[in-house]
């Protein structure tokens, strides 16, 4: 039996979510269900993380657990074959220890969040950059952000759904850039809770617009309330960049 580790891009737009699910197609099936086509076996496919419906991935990482023997260009090239249609590529493959574990073992996950910020609506880059049409206030972005860098109760900014141990998580980097005529939202840390980011970025938002300060966004973390949450931006906007081991 050897491990693989997988590195998976996708546009999560048609799927249900990473994780497999009854009521429509998910990213962990979709590549379980090639591995099982080209080995014959019911292999499951671990994630670092597991995006909701509509969340994008540049490099999620991934692991599998196939006894069949084969170099890392077949089952590459094999899976790639195998999961047309579906929008998911398979960057690369490669045998770990047999303890390595894609999320157990991560150390810190990056996401990056996209929002147009002009008055017409976006068309090539429809459903995978949040549409404001109106114009943001960076700066303004940044000071709220740095209000919830460092080791916090996120209750305010957790879905109600999560099904984390506990609210406190030590946010690494939360960062606002002006990219052309996007603003990127940067966050890093070793674990989010679910939905934070999107939670966290409709609130910077409300700051961008000057609805908030960074006030407000000091007082919605210290009220460790779902019911304070300003706004929680649209999944379309967010993609899972990567993460460290």
């Amino acid at each position: 039996m050897t491990r693989w580790r997988l590195t998976l891009e996708y546009d999560g737009g048609p799927f249900v979510g990473w994780q497999r699910q009854a009521n429509g197609p998910s990213i962990q099936s979709t590549v379980e269900d090639a591995i099982a086509h080209m080995t014959g076996e019911q292999a499951l496919v671990h994630g670092a993380g597991r995006t909701d419906a509509g969340v994008h991935a540049l490099a999620m990482e991934a692991h599998a657990d196939i006894a069949k023997e084969m170099t890392p260009h077949q089952l590459r090239e094999g899976l790639n074959a195998l999961v047309r249609p579906a929008p998911v590529t398979i960057l690369d493959t490669a045998i770990v220890a047999d303890d390595w574990h894609a999320r157990f073992s991560c150390t810190a996950r990056r996401y990056r969040y996209r929002i147009l910020d002009r008055r017409t609506p976006p068309a090539v880059d429809r459903g995978r950059v949040w549409h404001v049409p109106v114009a943001l206030d960076i700066a303004a972005m940044n000071e709220g952000a740095a209000r919830l860098i460092g080791l916090h109760d996120f209750t305010t900014f957790r879905s109600s759904h999560c099904q984390s141990a506990s609210p406190v998580k030590s946010l690494d980097r939360l960062e606002v850039e002006r990219v052309g005529h996007e603003i990127h939202v940067h966050a890093e840390a070793r674990s989010f809770l679910h939905r934070q980011v999107r939670s966290m970025v409709g609130c910077l938002m409300m700051v961008g617009r000057g609805v908030w300060s960074a006030d407000d966004m000091s007082a919605a973390l210290e009220a460790k309330d779902r019911a304070a949450l300003g706004f929680n931006a649209p999944p379309e906007g967010l993609y899972f960049v990567g993460a460290s081991y």
